[in-house]
């Protein structure tokens, strides 16, 4: 079979650029962000021109990612609403896991750890830009009090950490499954691919042509 009798259309061009603006924004954001948390990581600041810039640049990227991944949202947070199927699927992790995903349920276009990803991700991006405008004292210096601004650099701190933790999950898993990281520089998957982790999407999509 030629290579493209056996792709599957996955992304299109557009889903793809946003994405990829979102993945560089939140890297931006993880290396200029560890540089202002902590001295011993203020070497990072070299990357963006020095201290100041570091701190001037670093809530811009932030508005950036804001953007993108608003975009995401909006194209795939019904693809990502949670079913029984998933909870299934996450009952049978360690199977999954193990390479054995047979007898369980066919998925759509998205899996539970995907979903998860996606969800945690909207969650903490959320979190990040408020707490982010309340530490914006360029802009928002008068809207909030001290202790105010205290919680949110503690929140924000902690929100970071766990966006850069599960962004590692979500790059870990996309190498583990291999395949899976063409769909984001070609925008196609192999029909096997798609037959062995998506059936249920891969059913749909062919009964589309």
């Amino acid at each position: 079979m030629s290579e493209s009798k056996n792709a599957v259309s996955r992304y299109t061009t557009g889903a793809r650029i946003n994405h990829w603006i979102t993945a560089v924004s939140l890297i931006l954001l993880a290396l200029s962000g560890m540089a202002l948390f902590h001295p011993s990581l203020y070497f990072l600041t070299n990357l963006f021109g020095g201290g100041q810039a570091t701190r001037a640049v670093h809530p811009w990227i932030g508005v950036v990612l804001f953007v993108s991944f608003l975009g995401l949202f909006f194209r795939f947070f019904t693809l990502n609403l949670w079913n029984r199927d998933d909870t299934v699927w996450m009952k049978n992790l360690g199977a999954v896991i193990n390479d054995r995903e047979e007898g369980l349920p066919e998925l759509g276009k998205y899996n539970a750890g995907q979903k998860l990803v996606f969800w945690g991700q909207s969650i903490l991006i959320l979190l990040l830009f408020c707490s982010g405008l309340v530490l914006w004292d360029v802009y928002f210096a008068a809207f909030s009090s001290i202790d105010q601004k205290r919680l949110a650099a503690v929140v924000h701190a902690l929100c970071a950490i766990g966006a850069i933790l599960i962004w590692i999950v979500h790059v870990y898993a996309a190498i583990w499954v291999k395949g899976t990281i063409r769909a984001m520089t070609r925008g196609t998957v192999t029909r096997g691919w798609s037959w062995k982790h998506h059936r249920k999407w891969f059913r749909q999509e062919v009964g589309k042509h």
